[in-house]
């Protein structure tokens, strides 16, 4: 029998939906060393040019305006209206996708991102090809762009997800809530103490650790003004993406500030950050949403973007493991409330922990490694 090859699948590079690959990898490659992994960008293997423009206009409806992306995102009536246009570039691209698998021999494909996963459902109908397709859902709420009859198995976030997609009519053989998966690193036993030391921050003070997703995107700096007027001494770590234009701007300003300040750009070490914080101010983005949970971090979430981020944050304030400020000038107040009541941040830890599924990336990894060859 030869080793398991499995085909992974996401669209963009610095997103949350990569991330999600990367940590199935890393976490097939701890179980079987011997596996034969692809991590494949999905829109840029099949429309490269196609790509970056999708990629700009994207970002162009969330910076300047996010209702038309609500508008858009889960639709029924957009889905309707664009279920031909869909099945016809699923078809275009079904042609690339044959020569790729071909090549690669898959035994599965496991997407991430519903773009991917439609274009391989509509490659197995083109050519009556049984090619088990598994989709990774990387939010608490499932749209409906994701749902095929072509898909094997959809591993969910969590339970309350899973009857979300039975609901929209996916037999409930095929669900299995697992979580999100992320780095398998977030789960290692860390010295703070010694992280405290190398970033030269204070065990004794508390820590604020400020993301905006990959982007970096939100209004960090006016978090970062807010927290100037918290009546006790804090520390922050901020971490700015790939935007380099905040990142440059913050380690002008840093010195002014009387709170120290740490300013990263895109870091591989969020574990470490994250392990030392005491509270995370973050985009709810569905991983770095699991990587919070997982280390039962009390979560703050300010002013969310239309779509998956709105719907990830009405998820976690119901279940109470995160708190939703809406007007990111008056952190201050909340930051300042929380840690005058600490049995309001042990209760956002408790629920955290209580939603978490930590090793959903070795339980998603065994669940492909045990699922039939090709």
């Amino acid at each position: 029998m030869h080793p398991k090859r499995v085909v992974l699948m996401y669209i963009s590079e610095v997103s949350g939906h990569h991330n999600a690959t990367l940590a199935i990898e890393k976490a097939i490659k701890i179980l079987a060393p011997g596996a034969e992994i692809s991590n494949i960008n999905a829109f840029n293997y099949t429309n490269p040019v196609a790509e970056k423009v999708v990629n700009s206009i994207y970002m162009g409806i969330i910076k300047v305006a996010p209702r038309i992306w609500d508008y858009l995102y889960d639709n029924p009536k957009i889905v309707k209206r664009i279920e031909k246009a869909k099945q016809n570039i699923n078809q275009t691209n079904s042609p690339k996708l044959k020569k790729l698998f071909e090549r690669l021999k898959p035994d599965m494909v496991v997407c991430t991102q519903a773009f991917p996963c439609g274009m391989v459902a509509g490659y197995k109908k083109t050519y009556q090809v049984d090619l088990p397709l598994i989709a990774v859902l990387t939010d608490y709420v499932p749209h409906s762009y994701w749902i095929y009859d072509a898909v094997d198995c959809y591993i969910t976030p969590s339970e309350d997800v899973s009857l979300r997609l039975i609901k929209k009519g996916v037999p409930e053989r095929k669900v299995k809530a697992l979580g999100i998966p992320f780095d398998p690193k977030f789960n290692a036993t860390l010295d703070k103490n010694s992280i405290f030391a190398k970033h030269k921050l204070s065990p004794d003070l508390p820590t604020i650790l400020i993301m905006g997703g990959g982007q970096g995107l939100g209004p960090i700096k006016t978090i970062v003004r807010s927290l100037e007027k918290v009546g006790r001494a804090i520390q922050e770590i901020i971490v700015t993406g790939t935007n380099r234009k905040l990142y440059n701007a913050l380690k002008r300003k840093i010195k002014k500030y009387k709170n120290k300040i740490l300013v990263f750009g895109y870091t591989q070490n969020i574990n470490e950050l994250m392990s030392i914080a005491d509270i995370v101010i973050s985009k709810p983005g569905g991983v770095t949403t699991s990587e919070v949970l997982s280390l039962a971090k009390p979560m703050i979430i300010v002013k969310p973007l239309p779509g998956q981020e709105a719907n990830n944050t009405a998820y976690l304030t119901q279940k109470e493991a995160a708190l939703k400020v809406e007007d990111a000038k008056t952190i201050n107040l909340i930051i300042e409330e929380l840690f005058k009541n600490p049995h309001k941040l042990k209760h956002l830890s408790d629920s955290a922990r209580q939603i978490s599924k930590p090793n959903a990336s070795m339980d998603i990894a065994r669940l492909l490694l045990e699922s039939r060859n090709g």
